[in-house]
């Protein structure tokens, strides 16, 4: 096999890919965003026999949302917000320590929103009736009376509502020191006849978000239901429900979760793990794109005569902390709960690869250096195979001359040119195809670590050093306005024009690297393996720079075993040195 070939036809994929990825898949248009008509007089539709359901429609915000409902205050360590007693939504939450960019007077993350915002995101419980009973519920226009003004880390809420009928419910609300929250459903019953009820919770999105539309990673609704992870896009939704009268999934379980998510955010539904429910992902098309993950149980809860049942459940709201999820996943044993954040198909590497970054970041206390550790850590690793590539390589370096020389002299007869080609190999035990090695190896690396970089919220505006403020961004110098000197942001225009200084160090080391491997026999070849650091150097640029580093802190050892190996060839080989 042709080395110079195989490499070509490696790099040249991984161009395509990398270049789709990064210069045309963030450009293509995308749906626009729809907002909710802010228009009044709207009715909540029917729920079984009347009452309420988590498949009801919900009036858009408009006079009910306009009334001057009071609130309950949410302030705990990590979040802060207020529950809306108006419908009793959990629909204003704030991200503490988490702000829209670095500079300390960014806004914080806001991860809810009421209905009468721009981005309608909120969370609720209720209870439906069984067919044929006709039961006073709680709805939209219900407004609650609360146990107390605040909710924070040890200081839980009720919010109650009777409705008139001997039927009193109950909604308990509690916060840890993170961004769980435990809630309880209560039935009182004061009829002196047994009361049957399905509680249900979901999650409402009642805009459709900008999603950042990379192909590496997942947005919209999702969950594990039986063991299994589901993921269903925001189009998908769209078109599915369309087809289903507004289901685009649903399953009977017992136990497992299921929300929306976002980059770094989630917020999810996790259901008593021992009651059999039924979970959906819906889209709404009213006035808009309105997308819903519910669960309603399957088995009537009975409120005894006199008596009174509960059921407990939780909603996480918050940023994906892989550590935290795994610790949520083993305290209240939810499945596979860490698996909101995005590892994708190679998650047998991902995920190790983020462990070993975390763990070393831990100790070092800075990512960037926790990822060149790693990158000495992968080297050391395949030692022996790029050890074996490189001599080959070099083997090969030397032969240059004699392939040649073959090359000019056979030129008439490619059968015997291959033939003694092939027994000149043997002959110095030249492996043509060795040189591919460290590539091969390197390209499931490359993308896992990339998958970590852009996925994970512990690398979001992780700094490195000097101008690298956010290892999760690219590197924001740009030779094209003299690194800023010039007040001007020509990527603005066209994205190929943004080159910042850590993509040259990594086209730098690439042409280094290339200057030590042997030149193509075939001219058309040298000058396009010529122009590769150039192609990779624009290409990469709008990499996030914690990737540019790893390549190029790549490069540069390569270069020095390489070199050194090189060198040992050289002075083993006399004989090829003659040739």
């Amino acid at each position: 096999m042709d080395q110079k070939r195989l490499f070509l036809a490696i790099a040249i994929s991984l161009a395509i890919l990398l270049g789709f990825q990064t210069l045309i898949a963030p450009h293509l248009p995308k749906p626009p965003v729809q907002e909710i008509a802010q228009t009044s007089g709207a009715t909540p539709a029917a729920g079984i026999n009347g009452t309420g359901s988590p498949g009801a429609a919900v009036p858009a915000a408009a006079a009910t949302e306009a009334r001057n409902v009071p609130r309950v205050k949410i302030d705990a360590p990590k979040v802060e917000g207020s529950i809306n007693l108006l419908g009793a939504k959990l629909d204003d939450l704030v991200l503490k320590g988490y702000r829209e960019e670095i500079s300390p007077s960014s806004p914080l993350v806001r991860l809810l929103e009421p209905r009468s915002g721009d981005h309608p995101y909120y969370i609720q419980y209720g209870w439906t009736a069984p067919a044929g009973e006709a039961i006073k519920l709680p709805d939209n226009d219900t407004v609650w009376k609360a146990s107390s003004d605040s909710l924070g880390s040890g200081k839980p809420v009720t919010l109650s509502w009777d409705n008139g009928a001997g039927l009193t419910f109950q909604i308990g609300l509690a916060i840890d020191d993170e961004f769980m929250f435990a809630v309880s459903q209560t039935v009182k019953n004061a009829t002196g006849q047994p009361v049957k009820l399905f509680p249900w919770s979901r999650i409402r999105r009642d805009t459709k978000p900008e999603v950042s539309g990379y192909y590496v990673l997942f947005e919209g609704l999702l969950g594990v239901v039986d063991g299994t992870l589901q993921e269903t896009s925001y189009d998908k939704a769209k078109s599915e429900g369309d087809k289903k009268g507004g289901l685009a999934y649903e399953a009977t379980t017992t136990g497992g979760w299921a929300g929306i998510t976002d980059k770094y955010w989630l917020t999810s539904l996790i259901p008593d793990q021992a009651i059999p429910s039924k979970v959906n992902f819906r889209h709404v098309d009213d006035h808009g794109d309105h997308y819903q993950v519910d669960y309603i149980s399957t088995d009537t809860l009975t409120a005894p005569a006199n008596g009174d049942i509960t059921t407990v459940s939780h909603v996480f709201a918050g940023a994906k902390v892989v550590t935290l999820l795994h610790q949520y996943e083993e305290q209240l044993h939810i499945p596979m709960f860490d698996y909101a954040v995005d590892w994708g198909w190679f998650w047998f590497l991902t995920r190790p690869i983020f462990l070993a970054l975390d763990w070393l970041n831990a100790m070092i206390g800075n990512f960037g250096v926790a990822i060149m550790v790693f990158t000495v850590c992968v080297k050391a690793l395949f030692f022996p195979l790029a050890n074996y590539s490189y001599r080959s390589m070099s083997k090969m370096k030397l032969l240059a001359p004699k392939m040649t020389a073959l090359r000019e002299r056979l030129k008439d007869d490619p059968q015997k040119m291959q033939s003694e080609m092939m027994g000149l190999y043997r002959t110095e035990k030249v492996n043509p195809a060795s040189g591919c090695l460290p590539m091969v190896v390197q390209i499931p690396v490359f993308f896992s670590l990339y998958k970590v970089i852009f996925v994970t919220i512990e690398m979001r505006q992780a700094p490195f050093f000097g101008w690298i403020h956010d290892l999760s961004k690219v590197d924001p110098t740009n030779i094209f306005n003299l690194f800023g000197l010039i007040p001007f942001d020509p990527a603005v225009y066209l994205p190929l024009l943004h080159l910042g200084v850590w993509p040259l160090i990594m086209g730098v080391t690439m042409f280094l690297q290339q200057k030590l491997n042997p030149p193509p026999p075939d001219p058309v070849q040298a000058k396009l393996f010529q122009f590769m650091p150039i192609i990779f150097t624009f290409m990469m640029a709008n990499f996030p720079a914690g990737l540019i580093i790893y390549w190029s802190w790549n490069n540069t050892l390569s270069i020095g075993q390489q070199w050194l190996i090189q060198r040992r060839t050289h002075l083993a080989k006399p004989s090829l040195a003659r040739i």
